[in-house]
């Protein structure tokens, strides 16, 4: 009789689990520069996704190229001349477009946000972010403390795909 196989696994927790999805989502990203992605969960349930590009129906930086990196403007620096809509963004966005309410919900992200997305989660009610990587702009963290969101940073064990036998 053959012995049955036993694997030992480490689950992901809930925060590692979102925070990987995040990671699988920035891939659809078409951002030269940095492919940042979003998962907005409440009840440790999916609400929406955002990754960061451009405009829906219109070209992006892989087409077009990156007007940020010709004009040789730093990160953090001029976000209104880039095409791409942030990850966070879109993830709010698509909440809106669908008909979702994500008041009350956790934001994962790549990456942390820059101010223009600090604001945008505080107005759509998000509680919580937390994030992998933080972004070299840390404004976004007086303005989430005097709003009262609770946020942190995720530092992954391990961002690779474990199979189980």
């Amino acid at each position: 009789m053959d012995k049955e196989k036993t694997t030992i696994h480490n689950r992901p927790s809930w925060d590692e689990y979102f925070m990987k999805l995040s990671w699988l989502v920035a891939e659809r990203s078409t951002c030269v520069r940095r492919h940042v992605g979003a998962v907005v969960v409440r009840d440790k349930r999916i609400l929406t996704t955002g990754y960061n590009g451009a405009a829906s129906g219109t070209k992006d930086c892989l087409v077009l190229g990156c007007l940020r990196n010709t004009l040789n403007i730093p990160s953090g620096q001029k976000h209104e001349i880039c095409r791409a809509i942030h990850a966070e963004q879109n993830a709010i966005i698509q909440g809106g477009y669908n008909g979702m309410n994500i008041k009350d919900s956790t934001l994962y992200c790549t990456h942390s946000p820059c101010v223009l997305c600090a604001k945008m989660i505080v107005n759509a009610g998000i509680k919580k972010v937390v994030m992998n990587i933080e972004y070299p702009d840390a404004t976004f963290k007086e303005l989430f403390s005097e709003a009262g969101i609770e946020f942190s940073t995720l530092q992954l064990r391990n961002l690779s795909i474990v199979q189980v036998l």
